[in-house]
């Protein structure tokens, strides 16, 4: 949909989701003119603001233009601004498969992305191609950080690290696709250390933004408010663990979260979730295997709530590596136990708990 100024300021749209990322034109968006018909172009007065405000909440940045790359980079570098887009898409494609190229990248869901552009045209066809996307005018920018979908309930100190953190990865990828190898080999050679905690109260507001952003590598998509995560941190019937990791590249952040119920003969997980920046290093698994472990050495049975969906047919593949078996048609899956994969070598696991 197309957001217009009352939209913005009347219409609270409690079912959209938070944006995870906003993906800009440039010409008479970013700034004011045409790059390739002016002489000087100029900044729009409150972009650099709203550009730092978004980043500091948390939330990724990128450009789909029509344009030339290497000229409108050079513009935005002269401008300090370049740092700020990730997998930007400055070429002569539609806006749509900029903007899918982009989620691609950063392997998000369109669904969390909103587009800014001044052409009707271009915020039409974004919204016909892809109407998951929050298409907004240009004229609308004032407005943009006061949107709902625009602040998140918690800037955690991942937040603000966000951005950088996915340059890390770009490095890591980078490194990845120069490597000469197996990945196992590869993974190796990043000196990683995972991590899994019993969550303290410093970590809610963390937890809680997990629940809310992780789609793909969630196993119910139950979303748990901070005072609901700090009962289950204080219960004696639950177990909140949160997960870390960090490599020679710097800390992935907090990555994973189990909520786990505990009963005198029996466990049953009601939420693992990973990150899906970690999607390729394993670590969901070896999170599984710990609970695993821990249910074995209590001498109790363990079973997990799974709700299926469209994006986290991954979580559930992980469950039928690791043993677990249908016993509901509904949502519970069960294992004997029998089998708990080792750690993998190309990685250090240590617990605080």
């Amino acid at each position: 949909m197309i957001s217009t100024k009352a939209e913005v300021l009347n219409n609270k749209q409690a079912d959209k989701k938070a944006v995870k990322c906003v993906v800009w034109d440039l010409d008479n968006t970013l700034w004011d003119g045409v790059l390739l018909e002016d002489d000087r172009i100029f900044l729009r007065n409150e972009v650099v603001e709203i550009i730092k405000r978004l980043d500091s909440r948390g939330i990724l940045q990128s450009i789909a233009s029509k344009n030339y790359a290497a000229k409108a980079m050079a513009q935005l570098q002269e401008f300090d601004l370049d740092e700020y887009f990730l997998y930007p898409q400055i070429n002569w494609n539609s806006k749509s498969s900029s903007i899918q190229e982009i989620a691609h990248a950063l392997n998000l869901g369109v669904d969390t992305f909103a587009f800014i552009d001044d052409q009707l045209f271009e915020l039409e066809e974004v919204n016909f191609s892809l109407p998951q996307v929050l298409c907004i005018n240009a004229a609308e920018l004032g407005h943009l950080l006061d949107m709902p979908e625009m602040n998140p309930r918690f800037i955690t100190e991942d937040s603000k690290l966000r951005r950088l953190m996915y340059i890390s990865d770009i490095v890591r990828n980078n490194s990845e696709k120069k490597f000469v190898g197996t990945q196992e080999e590869f993974l190796a050679t990043l000196n990683m250390t995972f991590t899994i905690s019993s969550a303290q109260e410093e970590d809610l507001q963390r937890a809680e933004e997990l629940t809310l952003r992780t789609n793909q590598l969630n196993t119910t998509a139950y979303t748990y408010s901070y005072d609901e995560l700090n009962h289950f941190r204080q219960s004696d019937q639950h177990k909140l663990l949160i997960a870390s990791l960090d490599d020679k590249y710097g800390s992935y952040g907090k990555i994973g979260l189990v909520l786990v119920e505990c009963q005198e003969s029996a466990w049953t997980i009601k939420l693992l979730l990973m990150s899906c920046r970690v999607m390729s290093r394993g670590v969901g698994t070896i999170m599984l295997n710990y609970i695993m472990t821990l249910a074995k050495n209590n001498n109790v049975r363990l079973r997990s709530e799974f709700i299926a969906n469209d994006r986290n047919r991954m979580m559930y593949v992980s469950y039928k590596f690791a043993g677990f078996k249908e016993i509901d048609k509904t949502i519970f899956l069960e294992t004997d136990l029998m089998i708990i994969q080792p750690v993998p070598s190309y990685i250090k696991f240590q617990t605080r708990i």
